[in-house]
């Protein structure tokens, strides 16, 4: 048995989005907690599993597994035949894990660093690297396909565009990539979360 933890119009929203693509609603039971919220409302849920009462969580035959990169990944290899699944053999399954760990050891650290005004710290910078990086990084990727693995849509995409549903304004000003943004929240499955969550 699989289920997984869910937070409306918070971080676990990629793996719910990931649940729809891959058309696993009816294999992975979805249950809505309550967390904390930075405008002081929610609140930590005692029917939520995860140590730190964060999202997303997802367990699998009761065994827990907490982070976005880690639950995306798994799902793939669950799942290996679902749609946008890259599984273990696959031919992008490197390129696939290797974004997750970006986005989680990167991307992330790079975006709170600016929004809280630290990101220019020549620390920082060596640690994280810097956002002009980070763009020029996704537009070599993005330069001759629409999205990132040269298969086509995954989950990489969804958790590389994930802040941006937040805030399109610090979506780096490029052509590529706003129209890889784009074409990543136009997806159906993005659009029936966004309505499920947001009723």
């Amino acid at each position: 048995m699989i289920t997984f933890y869910h937070a409306p119009n918070s971080r676990s929203g990629t793996v719910a989005i990931a649940i729809e693509e891959m058309g696993l609603s009816g294999e992975i039971e979805t249950k809505i907690v309550s967390v904390p919220r930075q405008d002081g409302s929610g609140g930590p849920d005692a029917a939520n599993p995860h140590p730190e009462k964060k999202v997303p969580a997802l367990e699998v035959d009761g065994t827990l597994v907490t982070e976005r990169a880690a639950i995306l990944a798994l799902l793939s290899e669950l799942f290996p035949e679902a749609p946008t699944a890259i599984p273990p053999g696959h031919p992008d399954r490197g390129p696939f894990l290797m974004w997750l760990a970006y986005y989680a050891g990167v991307v992330e650290p790079l975006i709170m660093g600016m929004v809280c005004e630290v990101s220019d710290s020549p620390i920082w910078i060596t640690t994280y690297r810097d956002m002009a990086a980070m763009a020029e990084r996704m537009e070599s990727a993005l330069a001759d396909r629409d999205y990132l693995l040269e298969s086509g849509f995954s989950a990489a995409d969804l958790i590389m565009a994930s802040p941006y549903m937040w805030k399109r304004d610090w979506l780096p000003k490029v052509p590529v990539i706003e129209a890889w943004f784009e074409r990543v929240k136009g997806r159906p499955a993005v659009q029936a979360v966004a309505m499920r969550d947001n009723p």
